[in-house]
């Protein structure tokens, strides 16, 4: 590991492209530091310390909105936004392009048309931080959270909603800087600098909760199972995230005078997880709504002087079991994780296409003919191991949940044994790591992933199918 690290920096361009990303990622930091003008910080984090503990859901939907700002939003600074505007209108644009012809065409053109679909998705992204500003800065002025001569003041308002829409704008320049001049994928990079920049403070609650000759705190085996559980947890996530299903793939032979061309057999990777971190993080911000309207729904019906009856009955067995850990919020979250997982590459993985390329470079797939039964067999091995896919993104996605509930484990800490912040992290290490192993192979060096120095690939193959 050492002598890999020594590589990468005795490589020129490679240490430049490094210690770039490193340089962005600092500035990043930095701005996650700079308060907005105008708001008690103090007040603030006492607020979302008490509604964290009282399970209150603004604080679900703030904690799940930090993954993406960095926790920037529980302070509210310039980057209080965080890069997930960006991120939902290029998830918007992607989607669209498969139902507007104009957009397919655009896709179709190649850099030029993707050049004016990333020039769309930029002023989206301004227009929707102008939409998210505008209702963050009104929420916190209903809490009582903006000092009142600046709440009073037209002129902050333009000035709040303008610092959280340029600290969007400027993280979303950042991160095409970091796809430009340095190495990974930039937005990837940002969010996942958010995410780990929790690690400090979920280390901390591990010391500060342990104390074997306590038994209301965490003991020796206690931590030990917490750090296999991290291990094991980890593990699991980067095996099905290189997992593949491998479908062998026979190249027609084409006889061109006395020579013979052709016929070489290789196979076509189809991923086990092929929607990525998407159908949790489309799932995980559905959820927030039922648990919202039901404890709302059980507040009002079970109010001091109300009579409450079988309406408060129903609508409290409701909002104790659509709270995080409850049964049916555990289902439905399941269920939303299956259906987002198949929505995903509905929208995403197209069959007959597919099929047609092969067609036209002369492949095959061994005993079935090209065309539509081609395509049938694709989609039937598709659908199956989604079905494997989703069932390791649900059971990642309900394993913060569970352990916090369960073993009693603060959230900051249960946060890193599954759910969205772990995929992205491990998905984006694994992108940066193998970006690192091209470029050292391409100058004969040794790699993270076991490369031999001969310059022949790297070593870490996903598990078959």
């Amino acid at each position: 590991m050492l002598q890999t690290l020594l590589n990468v920096f005795k490589v020129a361009e490679l240490r430049t492209k490094v210690l770039f990303t490193l340089g962005m990622l600092i500035v990043f930091r930095i701005g996650h530091w700079i308060p907005l003008p105008g708001v008690n910080q103090e007040q603030m984090r006492e607020f979302f310390q008490k509604a964290a503990q009282s399970g209150n859901a603004v604080a679900k939907l703030a904690n799940f909105v930090s993954i993406f700002s960095g926790g920037a939003l529980s302070h509210s600074t310039i980057f209080g936004l965080g890069i997930m505007p960006y991120i939902t209108a290029g998830i918007i644009f992607q989607l669209l392009a498969t139902v507007l012809p104009q957009l397919k065409r655009l896709q179709e053109e190649g850099a030029s048309g993707r050049q004016k679909i990333q020039e769309y998705t930029r002023y989206t992204t301004v227009a929707l931080c102008v939409v998210q500003g505008v209702g963050w800065v009104s929420y916190l002025g209903k809490l009582g959270l903006v000092y009142p001569q600046w709440l009073q003041n037209p002129l902050w308002w333009v000035m709040a909603i303008a610092t959280l829409t340029a600290g969007t704008t400027f993280l979303m320049w950042l991160g095409e800087q970091i796809d430009k001049h340095g190495i990974g994928n930039g937005a990837s990079m940002i969010i996942m600098a958010g995410i780990l920049a929790g690690m400090p403070s979920a280390v901390t609650s591990v010391y500060n909760n342990f104390e074997p000759g306590d038994p209301a705190k965490m003991s020796w085996l206690g931590l030990a199972l917490l750090a296999a559980g991290f291990v094991g947890v980890v593990a699991g996530a980067v095996i099905m995230t290189v997992a593949q299903r491998r479908i062998p793939v026979q190249q027609a032979k084409h006889t061109r005078g006395r020579k013979v061309y052709g016929g070489q057999r290789s196979y076509l990777p189809l991923r086990i997880n092929h929607g990525g971190v998407m159908p949790i993080i489309f799932a995980s911000s559905l959820m927030i709504f039922p648990s919202v309207i039901f404890t709302q729904l059980s507040t009002i019906a079970n109010a001091p002087g109300t009579t409450a009856g079988l309406w408060g009955s129903t609508s409290r067995f409701l909002s104790d079991n659509f709270h995080p850990g409850g049964f049916l919020y555990v289902v439905l979250y399941i269920a939303m994780v299956y259906f987002f997982s198949y929505f995903w590459i509905t929208v995403q993985f197209n069959p007959e296409e597919m099929s047609k390329q092969l067609k036209e470079h002369g492949s095959f797939i061994p005993g079935l003919r090209p065309g539509p039964r081609t395509a049938e067999y694709l989609e039937t091995v598709m659908s199956r191991i989604t079905f494997v896919g989703a069932a390791f993104l649900a059971l990642i996605a309900i394993l913060p949940t569970v352990i916090n509930q369960a073993m009693n484990i603060d959230y900051t800490v249960s946060q890193f044994l599954g759910g969205t912040g772990l995929l992205i992290v491990v998905s984006v290490t694994m992108d940066f790591l193998q970006r690192v192993e091209a470029n050292l192979l391409m100058r004969n060096y040794a790699g993270f992933l076991g490369g031999a120095d001969d310059g022949s690939g790297p070593r870490l193959r996903g598990p078959r199918f």
